[in-house]
């Protein structure tokens, strides 16, 4: 590895450790579909964001819930102490493509259609009010 980039991963690696994350990697739901989930809780306090989750009637919400509650757990290890209310806020999240599964369905005068089995990696950052403030 060359030295510009090993410094690089240094300085990746030491922004990493002041930030507050969890993936959530091969999801077989298409991106689309957890987009919708993502946008629900974009920039909400966590707890709210949870409760939104909880009665949503979307599958994939049930994905994201849980992977909010792993993102939390991270904060209170990395702080040592428990997340108050109204502290924490959801101050990232992204969904990108994961990798694509290629079927065939039987069609009519034996031809066959493509099928695509979609899926997902999911990444979710938690800070509070003030980290997002100093960030933009």
């Amino acid at each position: 590895m060359g030295a510009r980039k090993k410094i690089s991963a240094e300085k990746r690696k030491e922004a990493l450790k002041t930030m507050y994350f969890a993936k959530l990697q091969n999801v077989p739901t298409s991106p689309r579909k957890m987009r919708l989930v993502a946008d629900m809780i974009r920039g909400l306090e966590v707890n709210k964001a949870l409760g939104v989750l909880k009665f949503s009637s979307k599958e994939a919400a049930a994905r994201v819930e849980k992977l909010l509650r792993s993102a939390i757990a991270n904060w209170e290890q990395k702080n040592e102490r428990k997340a108050e209310s109204g502290e924490l806020y959801v101050t990232k999240i992204f969904v990108d493509c994961g990798a694509t599964l290629k079927r065939m369905r039987p069609a009519p005068q034996g031809r066959g259609y493509r099928i695509r089995k979609r899926s997902n990696h999911v990444t979710l950052f938690v800070g509070s009010k003030s980290n997002n403030e100093d960030q933009n």
